[in-house]
C-alpha cells in the first residue's frame, strides 16, 4: 500500500529505529509501493519515511532492481571518507546537504523471509544504502 511521506518531521525521523520482526514484514510491500510513485527521483527509502519505526530499507541497484534489508548493519567500510551532496525525499525536493561516505561497504541484514545475508556494496549502491542506514539510526543528511 502506498502510504504517505514523513516530511520535515525531526521528532519522527530522529528516532533509532528497533529491530524489525517477520510480523513488520508488511512494511516492506509498502516501502516498495511507496517508492513506485518517486521512482524517477528516489535511489532508497527507510520504513522511518512512512513512519514506522522498524530498521528496515529498501535500495535501488544499478540496474534499477529493488531490494529489501531487514536489521541491516554496516559491518566494515573500505578506505576514506569521501565529500558528496545528497538529497532526501523528507526534506523536500531538490534540497541537497553535504554529507562524507564510505564509497564500499560489508553489510549485515536479513532478507524478508529472514534469511541472513551478508554482502559487499561500492559505488551509489553504497552510498544509498549509508543513507538509508542513518535513517534507520535516526540521522538526517
Amino acid at each position: 500500500m502506498k502510504r504517505k511521506l514523513i516530511e520535515n518531521d525531526s521528532f519522527l525521523l530522529s528516532r533509532i529505529g528497533v529491530e524489525a520482526t517477520k510480523d513488520d514484514m508488511y512494511i516492506v510491500t509498502d516501502l516498495k509501493d511507496t517508492l513506485k510513485q518517486y521512482n524517477l527521483i528516489c535511489g532508497g527509502m527507510a520504513a522511518n519515511m512512512i513512519g514506522e519505526n522498524k530498521r528496515i530499507i529498501i535500495y535501488k541497484d544499478e540496474k534499477g532492481k529493488v531490494h529489501e534489508m531487514v536489521n541491516p548493519v554496516i559491518v566494515k567500510t573500505y578506505g576514506e571518507l569521501y565529500k558528496t551532496k545528497e538529497a532526501c525525499l523528507c526534506l523536500g525536493k531538490d534540497i541537497y546537504r553535504p554529507t562524507k561516505r564510505y564509497h564500499k561497504i560489508k553489510v549485515e541484514y536479513y532478507d524478508r523471509f529472514f534469511n541472513k545475508r551478508i554482502k559487499t556494496f561500492e559505488g551509489l549502491t553504497a552510498q544509498i544504502i549509508q543513507h538509508e542506514i542513518d535513517h534507520c539510526n535516526g540521522i538526517m543528511i
